[in-house]
C-alpha cells in the first residue's frame, strides 16, 4: 500500500470550478489560507481552492481526491489534466539548464540556396549571462537584422567561441558524395564543440539544438570515423529558448552568415536573398545570364529543387 504524501496542483476550468465549490460547501474549515477560497480537510486529503482557479490536493489520498475532478474536466472540457501537468513539469525541468553554464551550439544556412552553412558553439556561464539578458539575446530568428549586426560584434568580443563555414563548394562537394544535410550538420556540429570544449574553460554541459534524433547524430560521425568526437551532449528541441549559449551561437552565425551575403551581393553587383523562394529564382537566373551556370556552384546549394527551376 503505497503511504506517500502526495501533492497534485491543476487550475480547474470555470464550469466545474462552480460545481467543485458546492461539492465541498459544507465541508469548508472555518479559517483558510491567505488567496484560498476554502479549505477542506479529510483524513486522508486536505483540499485547498484558490482565487486563481488553482485546486491543491495534498495528502495519502491526494489521487482519488483529484481523479474524480479530472474525469469531470475530461468528460465535461475534453481536458486531460495528467498530460497538462506532464508538459507543465517538462517545461519547468527546461527551465533548470538556463543557469548551467554550458556550451551550445547552432547552424544558419542550411534553409537558404544561396551562401554558406555557419555552425558555432559558445561558452556562457554565471559572469557571462548577464550581458546577454541585457542585449536580450535569443533566437536569431527572432531577432532583426539590425539588431544582429549591433549585438553580435559585442558578444563576441565577451565570450568563448569557435565556428566554422562551409562553403558552397564544400557543400556541394559533400552532397555529391552522397552526403545529407543532417550528416553533415552533425559533423560540423561536433567539430566546433570539439574544439571549444577543448579549450580548459570550466562549464556543465554540452547542449545542441536537437536536428536529429541522438542516435542518428552519433551514428553520423561514425560512418565518417571521427575519432576526436564530444559524446556527453544535452539535446534540446528549440534550444535556443533554454540556454543563451545556443541563442548566442545562432547570433553569432547569423551575423557571419549575413556578412558573407553582403561579400557575395558585392562581388556580384546583385543583392543575393535568403531563403529558397521564387524571388530567390529570379535573383539566381540573372546569375546564371550573367556569369554561367556553373558560377552556381561557388554561391548555391546546387541539390536544392531551386536549380532545376532555375536552370529550365
Amino acid at each position: 500500500m503505497d503511504n506517500k504524501q502526495k501533492t497534485i496542483v491543476f487550475k480547474v476550468s470555470d464550469n466545474i470550478k462552480k460545481q467543485l465549490i458546492d461539492y465541498y460547501y459544507d465541508m469548508r474549515c472555518d479559517k483558510t489560507p491567505p488567496y484560498a477560497v476554502f479549505q477542506v480537510k479529510q483524513y486522508d486529503c486536505v483540499i485547498t481552492l484558490y482565487e486563481s482557479g488553482k485546486v491543491m490536493f495534498q495528502g495519502i489520498g491526494a489521487d482519488i481526491e483529484a481523479n474524480m475532478w479530472k474525469d469531470l474536466e475530461n468528460h465535461t472540457n475534453n481536458r486531460n489534466i495528467d498530460d497538462e501537468i506532464k508538459a507543465k513539469e517538462e517545461k519547468e525541468d527546461d527551465k533548470t539548464y538556463y543557469y548551467y553554464d554550458a556550451i551550445g551550439s547552432d547552424e544558419v544556412g542550411t534553409g537558404d540556396y544561396f551562401g554558406p552553412i555557419i555552425v558555432t558553439a559558445t561558452l556562457v556561464d554565471k559572469n557571462t549571462r548577464k550581458l546577454l539578458e541585457d542585449l536580450k539575446i535569443m533566437d536569431s530568428k527572432k531577432m532583426t537584422d539590425d539588431k544582429i549586426r549591433r549585438c553580435a560584434p559585442i558578444i563576441m568580443k565577451k565570450i568563448p567561441y569557435v565556428t566554422f563555414t562551409l562553403s558552397n563548394l564544400k557543400y556541394n562537394e559533400l552532397s555529391n558524395k552522397g552526403f545529407n544535410m543532417n550528416k553533415i550538420k552533425a559533423i560540423l556540429h561536433n567539430k566546433v564543440l570539439y574544439e571549444l570544449s577543448n579549450k580548459n574553460i570550466p562549464y556543465h554541459k554540452i547542449i545542441v539544438d536537437q536536428f536529429t534524433t541522438p542516435r542518428s547524430y552519433f551514428s553520423y560521425l561514425k560512418q565518417e570515423n571521427i575519432s576526436e568526437k564530444v559524446t556527453k551532449i544535452t539535446f534540446l528541441t528549440k534550444g535556443e529558448s533554454k540556454h543563451l549559449s545556443v541563442a548566442a551561437a545562432s547570433v553569432i552565425s547569423r551575423y557571419l552568415f549575413l556578412t558573407e551575403m553582403d561579400k557575395l551581393s558585392e562581388k556580384y553587383g546583385i543583392t543575393l536573398l535568403k531563403g529558397a523562394s521564387d524571388k530567390v529564382d529570379e535573383v539566381a537566373k540573372k546569375i546564371v545570364s550573367k556569369y554561367g551556370k556553373n558560377e552556381l556552384n561557388k554561391i548555391a546549394k546546387i541539390n536544392f529543387k531551386n536549380t532545376e527551376k532555375i536552370l529550365s
